[in-house]
Formats: C-alpha cells, structure tokens, sequence
C-alpha cells in the first residue's frame, strides 16, 4: 500500500486495486493524483482526512474514487474515470482522468476499504477519549488481493 500524502490540506490514505502484479502503471497514478484536488470537499472542521481507491481494470479502464470525512461522521464521495467512453471519458487513454457525476461509489472490488476505514475511523476519532487522526492515518486494510476479502 502506498504511504499517505498531503493534497490541499488534506491527509490522503491511498489503496491501489489491479490484478496486474506489476502495479498500476505510473503514468496512470500520476494522473488520477493530478485530478485528485478536485475531488475534494472544502474544509468543515472535521478532521481532514481522505481515503481514495484507485482501480485500474484489466481493459482500458481506470478509476479514482475519493471518500473524504466530512460533518463530523459523513463521508463525501466524488470519482473520477479514464479510458471508459460509457462513463463519459473523451477516448480510451487509462491516464486521461475526468470527473464523473455518477451516483456510484465503488464496485464490488472497491469496496473493502470502506469497511475498513469506516471501523478505522469510528475507533480512533468517534470511540476514543481522545480523537487521534495520526493513529487513524496508519491503521490501514493489509494489503492483499480485495477479491477475497470476507
């Protein structure tokens, strides 16, 4: 799993999902990170804290999904899409990243970080005496594959 960075004020966890063992190309990551400050909400006070999946399917298909905490207890999505035409990308170039308004917050294999950054974040900024957004930064799903998480 890639380490956290910093965008826009923002501490972003990051979980990458592909079959391929070598990893998602770097070009691709390098451009849905380029679009990631525009997947993010204005500051409310809450924590700034982000978790984004990015996914690079088996065809042309890449996608970034930002879940941002938000409201104390809310979580904000917004994705973004490159190389999928149906979604409404310009062409089929996987690091050709645009914003997407769809109400879709993450496919089958996507989904296994929500769980856990939802449980990560009730138990060290909700549960805790005392609220802890570092603790909360580096408690992280294992890595492994998403298909066979139960």
């Amino acid at each position: 799993m890639p380490p956290p960075i910093e965008v826009a004020g923002r501490r972003i966890k990051r979980y990458h999902v592909t079959a391929d063992p070598a990893g998602i190309e770097p070009e691709v990551e390098r451009a849905a990170y380029a679009i990631l400050p525009r997947l993010l909400p204005e500051p409310d006070g809450t924590p700034p804290a982000t978790f984004v999946v990015l996914h690079r399917g088996a065809d042309d298909g890449a996608y970034l999904n930002a879940y941002s905490w938000v409201w104390d207890n809310v979580l904000h999505f917004r994705g973004a899409a490159a190389g999928q035409q149906v979604l409404g990308c310009p062409d089929r170039d996987p690091a050709h990243f645009v914003t997407t308004d769809l109400p879709w917050i993450g496919c089958v294999w996507e989904l296994p970080p929500v769980l856990h950054e939802r449980d990560a974040w009730v138990r060290h900024l909700l549960a805790s005496e005392v609220p802890d957004l570092a603790a909360y930064l580096t408690d992280s799903l294992p890595a492994g594959t998403t298909g066979d998480r139960t």
